[in-house]
């Protein structure tokens, strides 16, 4: 899955999408994740669900849309539905919905992480026969998997009950039936930020030589025996209901959790 583009002009002022919703990429581009604030996202993208007084880039399309919205205030955004803006008989749905986007957004890139992760594995120990070398990137991929540098939410996000219903639906969960797929859509997407990609299959099928050292690692950082200031973000309750959840809900975990 690849990253969604975030588009910058080289005055730093908002691009425009076409008007079939291609991106400048002239002006230049970058990764978007969970670090990206919603005003930099999703141009040329549909967007529904209700989210404040927060802009995105979504649903505007040419120059003109962009030039609207600095005149009328979040001009397109907090849409039910997406009729004004196009047929929507070929379609299943009338809407795109919000939190699935800033899922897709997150998702993507921890993809792209794992896969990197594998990558940068199977160099080290080609070349040097141990994983010494891999200290930063394993920090590197605990901050991504424990949202430590998430774009906080100036307003709640408000989506569609059946997009969260069914992504909650996919569990596990825990005896107190919390779970890592549980919405905060506050100030935050999760109420537990640890990535729920940790049960997945590309996750699960990690170097048998490197998972060790991330459960460690993330061990460590949960149980607060690692105080490294650049995971301080994470409350302490946010640490102890992530590693509840995960005991119970990931068999495979070493002993010593």
């Amino acid at each position: 899955m690849r990253d969604e583009i975030k588009i910058r002009s080289k005055n730093n002022k908002c691009p425009y999408s076409g008007k079939i919703g291609i991106v400048e990429l002239i002006s230049g581009a970058s990764q978007v994740n969970h670090g990206t604030p919603l005003k930099d996202c999703w141009g040329g993208w549909f967007v529904t669900g209700q989210h404040g007084n927060q802009l995105h880039r979504g649903n505007l399309f040419g120059k003109a849309a962009y030039e609207r919205q600095k005149e009328l205030s979040n001009y397109l955004g907090n849409l039910r539905e997406l009729k004004q803006l196009f047929n929507l008989s070929p379609y299943p749905r009338a809407t795109s919905d919000i939190a699935a986007l800033m899922l897709l957004k997150h998702q993507g890139h921890m993809h792209n992480f794992i896969t990197r992760m594998h990558y940068e594995t199977k160099l080290m120990l080609s070349t040097y026969g141990h994983l010494r070398y891999l200290k930063h990137k394993i920090d590197a991929f605990l901050r991504y998997m424990l949202f430590i540098d998430e774009a906080p939410l100036k307003h709640a996000i408000h989506s569609s009950s059946s997009c969260e219903k069914a992504f909650r639906n996919m569990g596990p969960e825990d005896s107190h039936e919390r779970s890592l797929r549980d919405f905060s859509l506050e100030t935050r997407l999760f109420e537990s930020p640890c990535n729920y990609l940790i049960y997945s299959e590309s996750f699960q099928s990690m170097p048998e030589k490197l998972k060790p050292k991330i459960y460690n690692k993330l061990w460590k950082i949960l149980t607060g025996e690692n105080n490294q200031p650049e995971f301080s973000k994470l409350s302490i309750a946010s640490r102890k209901t992530i590693h509840s959840i995960l005991k119970e809900t990931l068999p495979e975990l070493p002993e010593y959790w």
